[in-house]
């Protein structure tokens, strides 16, 4: 059974920085490409950053681009989020999302499991 587990979201202020967390169990992490999506309340769910397993082939949404980097630890089984200059458009539920396509598709539809999600709330 496959399981994602996020960690790590929370309040913050505008400027400030958080690291979620994504442990991943039931599957082969080291050939899955990881993805991080959000979804603002009353609204759509967006790609925000993936990698691919071998964490050379990276995309960011624009609005996170220079303030955001993910990254995997495949040892931990471990995908993480940093969050840099956090802003009050940021706030939503981030959710964890593991694909098994090649590359590192934007559209959720590609993603066959995903985790509960963790809050993240900018204050300005």
């Amino acid at each position: 059974q496959v399981q994602l587990v996020e960690s790590g979201g929370g309040l913050v202020q505008a400027g400030e920085s958080l690291r979620l967390s994504c442990a991943a169990s039931g599957l082969t992490f080291s050939t899955t490409t990881m993805a991080w999506f959000r979804q603002p309340r009353g609204k759509g769910r967006e790609f925000v950053a993936g990698a691919d397993y071998f964490g050379t082939n990276i995309k960011y949404v624009d609005s996170v681009k220079g303030r955001f980097t993910i990254s995997r630890y495949n040892a931990k089984n471990t995908v993480y989020l940093h969050m840099n200059s956090l802003k009050p458009e940021d706030t939503a539920v981030y959710f964890c999302a593991a694909a098994s396509s090649v590359g590192v598709p934007r559209s959720s539809e590609y993603y066959g499991y995903w985790g509960q999600g963790t809050q993240v709330t900018v204050s300005s």
